[in-house]
C-alpha cells in the first residue's frame, strides 16, 4: 500500500502581520475564480447626505479597507467550518450567544 503521509502546515508570521488589523465591517463577494473578503474599519461617524444619483437622503458610512483576502472556492467551505467551530467554542467558553 502506498499511503500518502499526513501533511502538517508549518505556519510562520511576520511581526507586522502578527499584530493584526482591527476591522468592524466585512464585505464578502465573489468572482468566477473565487471569493473575496474585504475587512474594513469605519473611519468617521455616519452622516445623513443626499445620494448624487437618486437625490434621496441616505446615511453615508465612510470606511477604509484594511485587508482583502482572496480564497479559491474549495477553501470557502473549510473557512465556514472553522468559523462555526470557533464560534461554538467561543459561546461555550464565554456563555455569550452571538
Amino acid at each position: 500500500m502506498n499511503e500518502e503521509p499526513e501533511s502538517h502546515l508549518e505556519v510562520s508570521i511576520t511581526a507586522e502581520v502578527e499584530a493584526g488589523q482591527y476591522a468592524n465591517f466585512a464585505s464578502v463577494w465573489h468572482t468566477r475564480d473565487g471569493f473575496v473578503l474585504d475587512f474594513a474599519v469605519i473611519t468617521r461617524p455616519p452622516q445623513l447626505t443626499d445620494d448624487p444619483q437618486s437625490g434621496q437622503r441616505i446615511v453615508s458610512v465612510p470606511t477604509r479597507i484594511v485587508s482583502r483576502i482572496r480564497l479559491p472556492p474549495s477553501q470557502v467551505f473549510e473557512l465556514m467550518k472553522a468559523l462555526e467551530q470557533q464560534l461554538t467554542a467561543y459561546e461555550k467558553e464565554t456563555g455569550h450567544k452571538i
